[in-house]
């Protein structure tokens, strides 16, 4: 009864035999001397005195990711949310893998609407307000996805779309961890919507983990001063 039972669950349990974790931390650099003076150009006058600049160390979060498919990856396709409230899309952005439906509820009591132009993922879900059915979409393309609201201006997201579940979501201080990766050689993504992706070639071992995979992302090709 006891063997029966063992493996009862283990069709229910569906996982790599072997599996381990990546972990690291991303960070985003801006161009040094990039402020006032004779380097970095002058703020001084009215048109430009108010102009905000970037501030590197609050740019989060990061996306890390494995590109491409993964042999023997377990598929799922959970439905996730992203809210509607106070006139913001919440989260700004959101990763999920291919075939995912997003749902979009609506927790203002004004109308809002979703739509995107992005290629191969145009969709327009219409008007709805606080109250009624929440509109969904599945995503059945790689990629980025723009999404912006047709009343409010600011209102504006993007969901990234992947090939496999293996990805994660830095916190603020840009650590993150993804667990369960099946072994093997892979490429690692760091994504931040403001600035370049960066790459890095790893190999997951058959038993271990692998720590301190780090990226420092910014702009580049900038001028020399």
């Amino acid at each position: 009864m006891k063997l029966l039972q063992i493996v009862v669950l283990s069709l229910f349990v569906v996982q790599p035999l072997f599996a381990g974790t990546i972990s690291g931390s991303v960070r985003a650099q801006g161009k040094d001397a990039a402020g006032d003076g004779a380097d970095g150009g002058s703020y001084a006058s009215k048109r430009l005195k108010f102009a905000e600049r970037i501030n590197y160390d609050e740019i989060h979060p990061f996306i890390i990711y494995i590109q491409g498919k993964v042999p023997g990856a377990v598929i799922a396709t959970p439905r996730e949310a992203i809210r509607q409230k106070d006139a913001m899309f919440v989260p700004h952005v959101l990763p999920v893998m291919v075939g995912t439906a997003v749902e979009f509820p609506n927790d203002d009591p004004i109308f809002h609407n979703v739509y995107s132009k992005t290629d191969g993922s145009e969709f327009d879900l219409g008007l709805y307000k606080k109250g009624e059915q929440a509109h969904a979409y599945t995503f059945e393309k790689p990629g980025e996805v723009d999404i912006f609201c047709s009343i409010h201006a600011r209102m504006n997201c993007i969901v990234l779309v992947l090939e496999n579940p293996y990805f994660a979501v830095s916190d603020s201080h840009g650590h993150y961890s993804i667990t369960n990766v099946p072994p093997g050689k892979y490429t690692l993504v760091a994504w931040q919507e403001r600035l370049p992706k960066d790459t890095k070639i790893i190999e997951v071992p058959p038993t271990g983990n692998v720590p301190n995979i780090n990226f420092v992302l910014g702009p580049k090709n900038l001028p020399r001063y």
